[in-house]
């Protein structure tokens, strides 16, 4: 099968916010990657705003709003509450309504996103979330460790998806340690319970076109998110070309 690239363009945004104006364009790139055939754009707005403003996520919703073959997702820490400008995560996502949130525990100061979400401690708390995000119309991921028992009660706690971490296993297979084919397997393992229970598999976090190949293996992969390995390689590619070659790794 077929797993859908969705091109996340926070460095994008990165790089503009390092000086005053609009360049380069966060939109105009989100153009790009969709011409090469990139299936749906992803952005991670955090309270600092260091990347994606909230402007960002508005302007690119009303780019997918007409685009209905590809789809936006919006990932970030649903606790995230209004702090200057930022008005909020969980109204960022009700306020544009993308096809896809993923729920991410990370906090207001992290670099980046490093685990997942532990739900004996955070399942109650996130409950309402889910319900009120879904009634919306918006499908749900949360961002999980591949732990099989976590998986079952993102399950049961309605999750449609659930995106696995893929950070370690992009470490490990940069070294191929000894530990490399065991991790794997416990990538392949969640996949395949995840598959059984009835909820889809996404994934994402440091994916490259080295590493991206191999864990396509892993059954019924839905969905990758990447992007900053994308766009290094677009420093040297070219966005376009970049896109496509990742698009062709998705559908080999």
């Amino acid at each position: 099968m077929n797993t859908a690239l969705s091109v996340n363009l926070n460095k994008i945004a990165l790089i503009r916010n390092s000086r005053e104006g609009n360049y380069p364009d966060v939109v105009a790139h989100g153009k790009i990657c969709l011409a090469a055939g990139a299936d749906g754009l992803t952005v991670h707005p955090r309270p600092d705003q260091r990347h994606i403003r909230p402007h960002d996520v508005y302007d690119l919703a009303e780019l997918l709003k007409d685009n209905h073959s590809a789809e936006f997702n919006i990932e970030g820490n649903p606790f995230a509450e209004k702090i200057g400008d930022f008005p909020g995560f969980i109204k960022l996502v009700l306020g544009t309504k993308p096809e896809q949130c993923t729920l991410v525990p990370d906090s207001n100061d992290q670099l980046t996103s490093d685990h997942g979400f532990d739900l004996k401690k955070s399942g109650e708390t996130l409950k309402p979330i889910l319900d009120q995000l879904k009634t919306a119309g918006v499908r749900v991921s949360l961002f999980m460790d591949p732990d099989l028992e976590q998986i079952e009660l993102a399950k049961a706690l309605g999750a449609d998806r659930i995106e696995l971490y893929t950070g370690p296993y992009a470490e490990a297979f940069k070294h191929q340690d000894a530990n490399f084919e065991t991790l794997f397997q416990r990538y392949y393992a969640a996949a395949q319970h995840a598959a059984k229970i009835g909820i889809g598999l996404n994934a994402g976090h440091d994916l490259n076109l080295d590493n991206l190949a191999r864990f396509r293996t892993v059954p019924q992969l839905l969905e990758v998110s990447i992007g900053h390995a994308l766009t290094v390689d677009a420093i040297a590619m070219g966005l376009d070309k970049a896109v496509r070659a990742y698009k062709e790794i998705c559908t080999a």
